[in-house]
């Protein structure tokens, strides 16, 4: 599986380090792209590029901030919240407009030229998708004024706020809902690229809805004006939503040799560097997720953290490397349910859509609601990681027994909803509304060697990140502030409440 780069410009966000790679397309860098070859062709491109550029780059980073990866060298940037942070050296930007986002903005131009509805829906879905990623990293984003696949490149494009990226991100998706349901000239698997859904139409109609329901519910300290938080929304979209792993919107991988052909965070993998070893926090969560006083342990542990070397599963703590402990004494990060070759990339499971319906239950006080989706949560994610039907059994009784519809309650949603989306970017967004909150993850803490300079107080978390250096070198007049001490410490519009 190649991961095809149909590479513009898109803003100013040219790496110099890396720009003969993206002149080797287009005769001109502000140039529109859109070729002559029908949708069809370029589908598979544009599933790929949202998974294997913009998504694997926006959890890669952000893998030690939701502690799911702790780094083997002491204070790593992205496990201590310095270096690659506090200089606009993190790629998600450049990822997102240069590759991802050109190849959606031509799957939409040429579904309309081709009488193709059903394309266009897809770019609008995956463009709506590298939209919320992004805007969910930085907050004020670039959207009606970047690459639209007709016009020439605009290299100093205009911002808008997140408020307004939502509304567009709502937009395109509710357009696409509509226009999967129109009659088209060409299938979507017409030629094979369609990699997420072999060309069914329901099952992207449902992603759609999915996608719906999981920005909706990121407004939960919304309670005013047009955008404020809406259960019955969340749960109106969810019930039209994913509804069984079947339908789990993933990117697959063969193993093969070169590296986009593997999981990125597998062993031979372009992300495998980062992921050194599972952390300390994760691990522990694993071995007591229900936060016991008699530890029980999860049954998925061992099928998603591999073992020590010198045995037993152990985690290494977040930004304080091996400080010349050996790497045999914990459990490394490439080899298990998540991290081997084959491994799929989740964009969204249907696991994550039933924890996004128990919140949505929970907040309006439908307890046994809560709890009924919740339960189905787990249980589609045992299932997921093909947990034997004895030992998922027990586990589904043990939370009857010590949560039911009685003791149902944030913690019990978020923990089990961190465990199923491993390696998802959503993580962050969900730690973040929950105010990084011990009582909601138990054992949660800041990590060791955390950056001082910017964060002093025990209480103080990253909320967003740098926009990239080199699109405030290009873009500075349109860019909100890029001050570390201000974008790294300023909540989203999401997060702050009204």
């Amino acid at each position: 599986m190649k991961i095809l780069k149909y590479t513009v410009i898109a803003l100013a966000v040219m790496a110099t380090s890396c720009s003969d790679d993206y002149f080797d397309v287009n005769s001109s860098e502000t140039a529109p792209t859109t070729s002559s070859l029908p949708p069809q062709f370029r589908i598979q491109g544009a599933i790929e590029n949202t998974t294997g550029t913009a998504q694997y780059r926006g959890a890669r980073e952000v893998i030690g901030v939701t502690q799911y990866a702790a780094h083997h060298t002491s204070a790593y940037d992205s496990n201590s919240w310095t270096n690659t942070f506090t200089t606009g050296r993190y790629f998600l930007w450049q990822n997102s407009y240069v590759y991802a986002l050109p190849n959606t903005a031509d799957l939409i131009v040429l579904g309309e030229r081709y009488d193709a509805p059903n394309y266009t829906a897809v770019g609008k879905i995956l463009r709506a998708y590298i939209f919320g990623m992004t805007t969910d990293q930085y907050g004020d984003i670039v959207t009606e004024d970047t690459y639209d696949g007709e016009s020439n490149m605009n290299i100093t494009p205009k911002f808008v706020t997140q408020k307004q990226a939502y509304q567009t991100i709502f937009t395109l998706l509710d357009e696409a809902i509509i226009e999967l349901q129109q009659a088209s000239t060409i299938g979507l698997n017409a030629e094979g690229g369609d990699v997420l859904y072999n060309g069914d139409q329901d099952k992207w109609i449902r992603f759609a809805h999915s996608l719906k329901a999981r920005y909706l519910n990121h407004l939960s300290k919304k309670s005013s004006g047009d955008m404020a938080y809406n259960a019955d929304a969340i749960i109106t979209a969810v019930e039209a939503g994913i509804n069984s792993n079947a339908l789990n919107a993933q990117q697959n991988f063969v193993g093969g040799e070169a590296e986009n052909q593997r999981q990125p965070f597998a062993e031979g993998g372009y992300g495998s560097s980062r992921f050194r070893y599972f952390s300390t926090f994760f691990v522990n969560l694993l071995k007591n997720p229900l936060n016991l006083a008699a530890p029980v342990e999860d049954p998925r542990l061992s099928i998603i953290v591999p073992e020590a070397v010198n045995g037993g599963y152990v985690g290494l703590d977040v930004g304080r490397g091996l400080a010349g402990d050996s790497g045999d004494n914990y459990s490394a990060g490439n080899g298990g349910f998540y991290t081997s070759p084959t491994a799929p990339t989740y964009m969204m499971t249907y696991s994550e859509v039933k924890f996004i319906e128990a919140e949505a239950r929970f907040r309006k006080n439908d307890l046994p609601g809560a709890y009924a989706a919740f339960k189905e949560g787990v249980r589609a994610d045992l299932e997921k990681l093909n947990v034997p039907n004895d030992q998922m059994t027990s586990y589904l009784e043990m939370l009857d027994a010590e949560i039911g519809a009685t003791k149902i309650d944030l913690s019990a949603i978020m923990t089990q909803k961190y465990i199923a989306n491993v390696l998802n970017p959503e993580t962050w967004v969900d730690m973040r509304r929950m105010d990084y909150s011990a009582d909601i993850y138990p054992g949660l803490k800041r990590p060791v060697n955390v950056n001082l300079d910017i964060f002093p107080g025990n209480d103080e978390w990253i909320q967003a990140m740098m926009y990239e250096y080199n699109e405030e070198d290009r873009n500075y007049v349109n860019m909100p502030t890029n001050d570390p001490l201000i974008r790294l410490k300023t909540p989203l519009w999401w997060n702050t409440p009204e």
